[in-house]
């Protein structure tokens, strides 16, 4: 009985032992603990993991320099850092690594207190000077790692995306835009071909109509001038081109002799000046008809030629058909222009005389853009309902494009003008969970955390904002959807530093 009470107090003893030390690691490991300074032009980023900051020690920069434009690494670069404490200065040059936009150094704070520190970024065409906030430098080393662990206490949810994973995704941060929203009415349009883009090609003469190409086919591309097909009369009674023309032709000859007859006779007053005038009205008249004729015939009949460049969009008459004159045989487009033609409840009237811009969905990338963007503008809308379905037209145009196929049906916001400053983001920025929207927004370019937010209209391309959102606050615009699957697949530790 003695010996297991021995052996208990001796566990006891081990175990209050290891508590000691687990207490005492956690006040005083402050191992690959790092602190961020960020500093932003209108053109660059550039971002420092550093160790935290105290006089007389040496601290390690790790500072990725990205190019907002298309948020890439930056190269061909020179950075140049410099630390200015208690009117003391300490830097230098960043060394760049093997890997595009990372840089090295080594700065030993000079005096303690609150530093300005600036990046002078220099590149082939010019020279930009980033300031950071004011970052602390203290006395003891100690407290400049409590103070930065606390740092990280204070945003234990934010997820973690490196500035490699940024730099190989579609990603890019900004700041949310203050300005006037308006109204917005989602509607649905349909794709047509502007008036002057599209033109049908009728046949001039009766007869049945032979296709010079079997080939030719809806969509098929057309060169203007170019001879599709021929309309022949050979065998019909009552419509016999070659008869025509050749009737024409003696017509013609016979009014050209009597003209020339009559021109060397009126100087001499034989021919009276009336009548020299009616043989020419009768000449001229003979002529054009039989000129008409004789250009319109190639290969055995009238030609049917294409107007203009572009493509066929619809074929009226088959080959072999029997076709009157003025009948239509094609339908050519070019698609320069296009006009989008939507329809509005008229729960809307009232706003339709303020609507000044839109935003339509491109079918191919699903991405909102702007009227403007697409060199469009808005052309009309309508005064009074439609007899069919009782909706008021509403019509834009734009530039023609390959994505926007006439007769397709595309999704269209109509934005009015006006309207009071409201916080605004971009579509892209925002994930939803369970009908809840969410935007990242940013701690540290490495650092998000998750923020729920409240949305107001949307013009397919930006979001309102309104509640949940300063417009103060950094947030994830594009790669929201990355730093989301990121948070579900886990991070590293806080606490583990950051891994190069």
């Amino acid at each position: 009985m003695k010996k297991i009470f021995i052996l208990i107090c001796l566990a006891a003893c081990v175990v209050a032992c290891r508590h000691k030390d687990a207490v005492e690691g956690h006040d005083h490991d402050h191992g690959g603990i790092t602190m961020d300074i960020t500093a932003y032009s209108d053109d660059y980023e550039v971002y420092a993991d550093v160790t935290p900051l105290a006089v007389g020690h040496e601290s390690e920069w790790t500072l990725y320099v990205t190019r907002l434009e298309d948020f890439s690494p930056l190269t061909q670069v020179s950075l140049h850092v410099e630390m200015t404490v208690g009117g003391k200065r300490a830097g230098g040059e960043a060394v760049q690594t093997e890997s595009a936009g990372i840089f090295h150094l080594h700065i030993t704070p000079p005096a303690a207190g609150e530093a300005a520190v600036e990046f002078t970024l220099a590149t082939a065409d010019s020279t930009v000077h980033l300031m950071a906030e004011r970052v602390p430098v203290f006395e003891d080393e100690h407290e400049a790692m409590h103070e930065a662990d606390e740092m990280i206490d204070a945003h234990p949810m934010a997820v973690t995306f490196t500035k490699v994973q940024s730099w190989q995704t579609d990603f890019a941060t900004a700041l949310p835009e203050v300005k006037p929203m308006g109204q917005v009415i989602p509607v649905v349009a349909q794709v047509q071909s502007a008036p002057g883009d599209e033109m049908t090609v009728v046949a001039k003469a009766g007869g049945i109509l032979r296709y010079v190409s079997g080939n030719l086919l809806e969509g098929s591309e057309v060169r203007k001038g170019t001879i599709l097909a021929h309309i022949l009369s050979d065998g019909l009674l009552d419509e016999n081109l070659s008869v025509r023309l050749s009737a024409a032709k003696n017509d013609y000859e016979m009014a050209k002799q009597n003209y020339e007859r009559a021109q060397s006779l009126v100087e001499s007053r034989i021919v009276s000046q009336k009548e020299f005038l009616e043989y020419k009205n009768i000449f001229e008249k003979a002529k054009a008809e039989y000129e008409n004729l004789q250009s319109g015939l190639s290969g055995g009949g009238v030609s049917v030629q294409v107007p203009m460049n572009g493509f066929v969009r619809g074929i009226y008459a088959s080959n072999g058909d029997y076709v009157n004159v003025g009948q239509p045989v094609l339908q050519i487009v070019q698609n320069r222009d296009l006009v989008l033609r939507a329809e509005v409840p008229q729960r809307y009237a009232a706003m339709l005389p303020r609507v000044a811009d839109a935003c339509v969905e491109n079918p191919v990338s699903r991405e909102a853009l702007a009227l403007s963007d697409l060199g469009g503008r808005v052309l009309s809308y309508g005064k009074s309902v439609s007899p069919d379905n009782f909706m008021l037209p509403v019509t834009l145009a734009m530039k023609g494009s390959s994505d926007f196929p006439s007769g397709s049906f595309v999704n269209v916001w109509l934005k009015t003008a006006g309207g009071a400053p409201a916080v605004v983001v971009p579509k892209s920025a925002l994930v939803e969970e369970q009908g809840q929207f969410f935007v990242f927004v940013q701690i540290t370019p490495e650092k998000f955390e998750k923020q729920p937010v409240v949305v107001g209209v949307t013009d397919g391309k930006e979001v309102e904002i309104l509640s949940g959102l300063d417009a103060t606050q950094r947030i994830v615009t594009r790669g929201a959807v990355m730093v989301k699957l990121s948070k579900n697949t886990g991070t590293l530790d806080p606490h583990a530093g950051h891994v190069h």
